[in-house]
């Protein structure tokens, strides 16, 4: 068994897990902010822009399994700071393309260094907070994760008025490769990744368990998809309404504020309510607020974005933080990694998905869809309270 970590370990492990999910987080945003850019300089639909999308994501989702595994031979310190450096080189390399082309190379290999923060940061947490702190550690964790999309695009959008577009992106990515260091020389010297054991457990509460983390990833992949798919739609549906592009990038701070809020809070929601109950009132909660964001007016609709913030971003931080109790503890890395690939790849492939359908039925009726599909997370939270239940009691 791990022994507990000294509090200057324990506030290490946080400084930089902190940081790494800011920085990955508002590199992953930042793209929402470019997309109409991008749309005007490459004149692209909205397939093709949430295509954009899924190439960063769906690659950052998809080397996250194999990420923990190269971090078990070579550790977790460098891959995370290669990672991060990857990740700002990859925006550097967006901000000097010349085509569409070299813009999907470059989001491939920022992608591809972003996958390594999820899984190796996520288990750095619960290896530094072990049982009952880590759900509340966790939800410390997504929120710096908002702090990160908050900001980001925020600054993103100040620099577009007062620079070109490519500049603002060499200057993001450089910003990556100084925090990799960083995170390379803080880093604490500590087990973190563990290979999973042969050994499984046995008997009824196991077998609920089993059955609870397909449950438990099955309900983030909707979250996740309509998360990234309302998100892919909104500057669209504001820019209708009137909206510049400092108040997209304004409109979207407030989501990232509310999801901030939302991620903190109901970590401590859940941990007192519980996870059922807590995402039946985040997810009803987020299909009223995009339905209702649809007929108002833009000064109205930026007072109901902080709102649909927290319930949107809220759901996650229970999620992430079940992940422990469905499995054992030798096995929390590659669960990680498989949950973050679940519901990122979910995020990643959503925006095309639903582009396409934007392009054929509109953006309004497409977020209609995006509500309704949220809503299937409720039966699929009922059938995991056995599990959730038996890993309480274990």
């Amino acid at each position: 068994m791990n022994q507990p970590l000294s509090k200057q370990v324990e506030h290490r492990a946080a400084g930089v897990a902190f940081g790494a999910h800011a920085l990955h987080d508002g590199y992953t945003d930042l793209i929402y902010v470019m997309l109409p850019v991008w749309q005007a300089e490459f004149g692209l639909g909205f397939a093709a822009l949430g295509l954009l999308k899924t190439v960063f994501s769906g690659t950052m989702a998809g080397f996250q399994v194999p990420a923990s595994m190269v971090a078990e031979r070579f550790g977790a310190p460098i891959v995370l700071a290669l990672g991060t450096a990857l990740a700002g080189l990859g925006y550097c390399l967006a901000g000097a393309s010349s085509g569409i082309v070299i813009l999907v190379v470059a989001l491939f290999i920022g992608g591809l260094g972003a996958s390594t923060q999820h899984p190796l940061a996520s288990s750095l947490i619960t290896r530094a907070f072990p049982g009952a702190r880590s759900l509340k550690a966790l939800g410390a964790y997504n929120f710096a994760g908002d702090i990160g999309k908050m900001t980001v695009p925020a600054l993103a959008s100040l620099l577009l008025v007062v620079m070109p577009w490519r500049h603002a992106l060499v200057l993001f990515g450089g910003i990556g490769v100084i925090v990799a260091v960083a995170l390379f020389i803080f880093f604490p010297r500590v087990s973190v990744i563990v290979p999973a054991k042969a050994k499984t457990a046995s008997g009824a509460g196991a077998g609920a368990r089993r059955f609870g983390f397909p449950l438990l990833l099955s309900i983030g992949v909707l979250d996740s998809a309509t998360r990234m798919a309302f998100l892919t739609f909104l500057p669209f549906v504001l820019t209708a309404k009137g909206a510049s592009l400092p108040t997209v990038g304004l409109a979207l701070t407030l989501v990232f504020a509310g999801g901030a809020a939302g991620k903190l809070v109901c970590a401590f929601i859940g941990a007192r309510i519980g996870v059922v109950p807590t995402v039946w009132l985040t997810e009803t909660t987020t299909a009223a607020g995009i339905v209702a964001l649809l007929p108002l007016p833009l000064d109205p609709a930026m007072v109901l974005l902080p709102i649909i913030g927290v319930a949107l971003n809220g759901t996650s931080s229970v999620l992430y933080g079940s992940v422990p109790d469905m499995v054992e503890p030798s096995r929390h890395s590659r669960a990680f990694g498989i949950f973050y690939t679940g519901t990122i790849g979910a995020g990643a492939v959503s925006p095309a998905l639903y582009g396409l359908l934007g392009d054929a039925i509109g953006v309004p009726a497409a977020l209609v869809a995006v509500a309704s599909l949220v809503l299937l997370t409720l039966p699929l939270s009922l059938a995991l309270r056995p599990a959730l239940a038996s890993a309480h009691t274990a």
